[in-house]
């Protein structure tokens, strides 16, 4: 299929289960049309190993002509982290910023090192060899929290805004550092650098503090076009070359994209709203990026559903994940318990912060984005269906009930 008919296919589909989950099931609707998508790719499965229709062959065909990589990480996700990023106060992050900062570095490296030790003594002990430094890989592309997710499903779940800020906050910026520590090790897993720790170190100070600052200097310089007009279908073309121009520009000058629009998109939101936005500019500016969300959000959670249908499922394939599941909700324990515990003498935390922060770090396309990534053989097929099976639970079981965790007896929690 060519790019027009299978953008119609999936704009298609999920204006049909958002309509579907807004008509009878009336759960989030990022939920409701993954576990939508979900069930009818299972249900052409079934089908299809009955012999009584072919429609899995023809969906499976077309999400094959679909680089799902290349349509999140270089497509959809500049979009997604610059909108999400819009809307989050620049005063509230920055009285949570040592707690962000400790959970979007010192976590990721804790759960990336659990997460991969732990994988290979379970993988190993059942038969299936995977090298540790591909575990570590897995390991680092599951720890990060997807921003996508992860906001999607706060703005239903009645979470204050103090946590709400931690969660987005952290979800925001430990993506981008979790994709240059996943990116250094698959260097160092296929061959391609060493393991030394000076061009580890360099590597990282160049994907995530170009990144930084290439988002300061962009959004700046667009900020300060902003203020020079009054004009809206002007501003909202400059915000949109700003995601367009600057994700491209970043990613040729090797610095990490997604730090570049999260920082952008805080500039905008915030300076840029209060500082160089009439009221009317203000509107359509919030009512755009807002539909691109929405609609991107819902083109990504029916691809998310549907990319069972392309997996390689074995049984001890599923039995690993089982086992990997409570692994990686472990390791999310200990990664954010780390900061909490170690800051808990300069800031105050309800008591019941690590239980929110764990169950509310979701994982979502970027996982499954990078893990397609990964060369062909053994290690991709397994850690796929292990990421895959991961992302699932995340936003249909924790997704589900984040709010209930929430709100159910303890409504007094303030974070």
């Amino acid at each position: 299929m060519d790019f027009l008919n299978t953008t119609a296919v999936l704009i298609s589909l999920a204006a049909l289960f958002s309509y579907l989950n807004y008509r009878y099931l009336k759960i989030p609707t990022t939920i409701g049309i993954m576990l939508i998508a979900l069930s009818i790719s299972l249900g052409l499965l079934a089908a299809d190993s009955l012999g009584l229709t072919h429609l899995g062959a023809h969906a499976e065909k077309m999400l094959r002509s679909i680089d799902f990589y290349k349509a999140l990480m270089q497509g959809m996700l500049s979009f997604l982290l610059f909108a999400g990023a819009l809307h989050v106060s620049l005063n509230d992050l920055l009285k949570q910023k040592w707690l962000i900062l400790f959970l979007a570095t010192v976590g990721i490296l804790v759960s990336t090192f659990l997460v991969g030790c732990m994988s290979w003594v379970v993988l190993n002990g059942l038969g299936l060899e995977i090298s540790f430094i591909y575990c570590l890989v897995f390991g680092a592309l599951i720890s990060p929290t997807d921003p996508i997710a992860v906001m999607g499903i706060l703005k239903g779940a009645g979470v204050s805004q103090s946590l709400k800020t931690k969660i987005a906050g952290e979800s925001l910026f430990n993506d981008g550092v979790g994709v240059v520590i996943f990116l250094v090790l698959l260097d160092i897993a296929t061959g391609r650098s060493g393991a030394d720790a000076q061009s580890i170190s360099l590597l990282l100070l160049q994907e995530a503090g170009g990144g930084l600052l290439f988002g300061l200097v962009s959004g700046y310089l667009v900020f300060r076009m902003l203020r020079q007009i009054d004009n809206y279908q002007v501003e909202v073309l400059l915000t949109l070359a700003l995601v367009m121009g600057g994700y491209a520009l970043a990613n040729a000058l090797h610095v990490s994209g997604p730090i570049a629009m999260v920082v952008a998109g805080l500039i905008i939101g915030n300076h840029g709203r209060s500082l160089a936005m009439s009221e009317k500019t203000r509107k359509h500016l919030d009512m755009f990026w807002e539909l691109v969300d929405e609609v991107l959000n819902a083109v990504l959670f029916v691809l998310i559903g549907m990319e069972i249908l392309v997996l390689n499922f074995r049984g001890e394939y599923l039995l690993a994940a089982l086992v990997i599941i409570p692994i990686v909700l472990a390791a999310r324990y200990v990664s954010v318990g780390l900061p909490v515990i170690l800051l808990r003498r300069f800031h105050g935390f309800s008591p019941h912060v690590l239980e929110i922060l764990t169950w509310s770090g979701l994982r979502g396309g970027i996982s499954v984005a990078l893990a397609l990534s990964l060369p062909l053989g053994i290690e991709r097929d397994v850690i796929l269906a292990i990421t895959y099976s991961v992302v699932v639970f995340s936003i249909l079981v924790q997704g589900l009930t984040i709010g209930a965790l929430v709100n159910g007896n303890n409504r007094g929690w303030r974070g």
